[in-house]
C-alpha cells in the first residue's frame, strides 16, 4: 500500500537559544519492506540538504543553527510505498556486523527476570519460533499503559512494573534476545492504526537477526511481526539510539517540545489532496509537552 506521513516537531525555548545541533534520523531508506516515492525535511520551512547513509545504511543528517532563535518547527513529510514481507527485512545493510546489536545498554540491560523469562521459553522449534514466543511472552508479562514510564525508563524497571508503551515492550524484547545471544536492534518508525485508532506519534518495534532469514521484524506491542502497516525510519541499539531526533541546544531554562503525527493509506491519484487536507490537520494547535533533557 501506499502510505502519507506527516511528522511535525516544535520545540521552543524560554530565552532565544545561542546554538542548535540536531542529528536527524527523518528520512527513510528504501529497503525489502518499503520504497520511498516523496520525502522530505524541512526545519523553519527551509529545507535540510545533507542526508547520507551511515553506517547502517540508514539516512541521517546533522542541522546545526549558530544564530540565535526561538523554536525549531521540524516537518518530516512524504509518500512510501510499503509491502508485506511477513517481517523480513532481509540481509544487513551498511558496514556493521548483526553481532554489533549483541551490545547492551542502560536501557536495554536484562535484569534477571527478564533472562528467566526468556530462557524458559522452548526453543525446540526453531529460533524463529522461539523469537514469536518472546513476543507474546514481553506482552503477557507488561500491560499497555500509558503514563508509568518515561523516555528514560530502563527495560528492567518496565518489567518490574508490568506495564509501559511500546518504547518498553521493544527493549525488554531487546534485552531477553541479546540474552539468549540474539542480536536485536530498536527501530523507530510510523504505523497505520486500525481504523478507529488515531496514532498521533512515533511507533517503535523491533528487528532480531536470524541467520537464515536476516532481519526480522516484530512489534511486541501488537504481537505481530511488521506489515505492509509499518514504515521504518531509523534502528539503533536502543531507544536513544534510534531517535528520530536528538539535539544540543544552548539555552537556560525547559525546553517545550510538541509533537504530531498523521499517517494515512493513499488513494491512487489523490496523493497531493489527501497530504494537503493532513497538513490543514496538523496545523490545528495542540498542548506542549515540558522536557528538561
Amino acid at each position: 500500500m501506499k502510505l502519507l506521513v506527516r511528522h511535525q516537531t516544535t520545540y521552543r525555548y524560554p530565552a532565544s537559544a545561542g546554538r542548535v545541533a540536531m542529528r536527524l534520523k527523518l528520512m527513510p531508506a528504501d529497503c525489502a519492506m518499503q520504497k520511498v516515492l516523496e520525502w522530505q525535511v524541512t526545519v523553519n520551512g527551509e529545507p535540510v540538504e545533507g542526508f547520507r547513509p551511515n553506517s547502517l545504511g540508514e539516512m541521517e543528517a546533522i542541522w546545526v543553527r549558530h544564530d540565535r532563535m526561538d523554536d525549531a518547527v521540524i516537518v518530516a513529510e512524504g509518500l512510501v510505498e510499503t509491502y508485506d514481507t511477513s517481517g523480513v527485512l532481509g540481509p544487513a545493510s551498511g558496514a556493521v556486523h548483526p553481532h554489533y546489536f549483541l551490545r547492551d545498554t542502560p536501557l536495554t540491560r536484562a535484569s534477571e527476570a527478564i533472562r528467566a523469562m526468556a530462557s524458559a521459553l522452548p526453543q525446540d522449534g526453531g529460533m524463529l519460533t522461539w523469537l514469536h514466543l518472546l513476543c507474546a511472552a514481553v506482552r503477557d508479562a507488561v500491560a499497555y499503559r500509558s503514563g508509568v514510564t518515561t523516555s528514560q525508563t530502563e527495560a528492567a524497571e518496565a518489567f518490574a512494573l508490568g506495564a509501559g508503551v511500546c518504547q518498553d515492550h521493544a527493549q525488554i524484547f531487546i534485552a531477553g534476545a541479546r540474552a539468549m545471544g540474539v542480536p536485536a536492534r530498536y527501530v523507530t518508525g510510523y504505523l497505520l492504526a486500525q481504523e478507529g485508532m488515531a496514532l498521533h506519534e512515533t511507533h517503535a518495534w523491533v528487528e532480531a537477526w536470524l541467520p537464515d532469514l536476516g532481519w526480522v521484524g516484530f512489534d511486541p506491542s501488537n504481537r505481530v511481526c511488521v506489515t505492509d502497516h509499518y514504515l521504518r525510519l531509523a534502528s539503533g541499539l536502543d531507544a536513544d539510539d534510534a531517535a528520530p531526533i536528538r539535539g544540543f541546544v544552548t539555552v537556560a531554562g525547559d525546553i517545550w517540545i510538541d509533537a504530531d503525527v498523521r499517517i494515512a493509506q493513499a488513494e491512487e491519484g489523490v496523493e497531493e489532496r489527501q497530504l494537503q487536507r493532513q497538513q490543514q490537520q496538523c496545523a490545528q494547535p495542540s498542548i506542549p509537552q515540558a522536557c528538561t533533557n
